[in-house]
């Protein structure tokens, strides 16, 4: 079976007023585009009410990129027909002949958009009937081995097998600027949680971090932005107020953590509060060192 085209789905974005959606999407849509010609992957985007389109020659490379944009729920690499049942018929029994090994069971899912002369149940329960016969292989609504996911989206119907899981949050972007203070990998995780949200960071490195571990961070979830090193001569405070200003952040984010050091810990977060002029953020606060190691490893910083 060739895939056409990338079907995506968002979650949050959906929930909000007709404005703040319009220009989430746009921001979203933006991204998506960033990310995949970041790896010269030509493409087609196509958007309607609550879904995005990809069409693409390289569906499983474009696959590996939209899994890691923040914003998306789910992706699946379908085939598009016409809604017409006797269509969506041809393409679901050729994709039961390739996949639905013999003795396994099955299940149709059908999800309908618009006006049709036809209801889901209709879909499902016509196509499941031909496939019964064609193939002998038996209905399980419950439990099935294998999963036959059909959206009929007015004049169109898409069938695919899967939906693989994105990270979900807000596109970056769509939120406030962050300012995170870069010195050790567990900052970079820190920065993560508040990019995966829909901040949009800036980063300042402290104490000469690796500037290649930031930079695998960045290319790896294709997130664009400055980073800054301090400069050891000028004040370390005088420094974070400057910089977070002059990119205009609404917030600064630490990596702290008392899992190994509470008192050394505590004392430091109160002074960084104290000396500086804007909220300070620290998410990995009450994470403990094995939390921390498995959450790095997941957003490719194993350390």
């Amino acid at each position: 079976m060739k895939y056409e085209l990338i079907l995506i789905r968002y979650g949050e974005i959906a929930l909000k007023a007709k404005q703040t959606r319009k220009r989430f999407e746009n921001t979203l849509v933006n991204n998506i585009k960033d990310a995949l010609k970041t790896k010269n992957l030509e493409n087609k985007l196509r958007r309607e009410w609550g879904r995005i389109y990809i069409y693409s020659d390289q569906i499983e490379k474009c696959v590996r990129v939209l899994h890691k944009v923040f914003g998306l729920t789910s992706i699946s690499p379908a085939i598009q027909t016409d809604s017409k049942i006797t269509e969506i018929s041809k393409f679901a029994k050729s994709i039961f002949k390739e996949k639905l090994e013999r003795g396994k069971s099955f299940a149709i899912r059908v999800k309908r958009t618009g006006d049709h002369d036809f209801t889901s149940q209709d879909v499902a329960v016509q196509i499941g009937n031909e496939i019964v016969k064609a193939s002998g292989a038996s209905v399980d609504l419950t439990n099935p081995d294998f999963e036959l996911f059909i959206e009929i989206r007015n004049d169109e119907a898409y069938l695919f097998i899967e939906k693989i899981k994105g990270y979900g949050g807000m596109p970056i972007g769509t939120q406030g600027n962050i300012l995170a203070l870069i010195d050790t990998p567990h900052a970079i995780l820190a920065s993560w949680y508040l990019i995966h949200r829909g901040c949009k960071p800036i980063f300042l490195s402290i104490n000469g971090i690796n500037k290649d571990v930031l930079d695998k961070f960045l290319n790896y979830w294709f997130i664009k932005s400055r980073s800054i090193e301090i400069n050891s001569k000028e004040s370390f405070y005088k420094q974070i107020n400057k910089t977070a200003i002059e990119h205009n952040c609404d917030a600064i984010v630490s990596g702290l953590t008392i899992y190994d050091n509470s008192g050394n810990v505590l004392a430091n977060i109160k002074q960084l509060k104290k000396q500086t002029t804007l909220p300070v953020l620290h998410p990995l606060i009450a994470m403990g060192k094995e939390e921390i190691n498995r959450k790095l490893k997941e957003i490719g910083l194993s350390i």
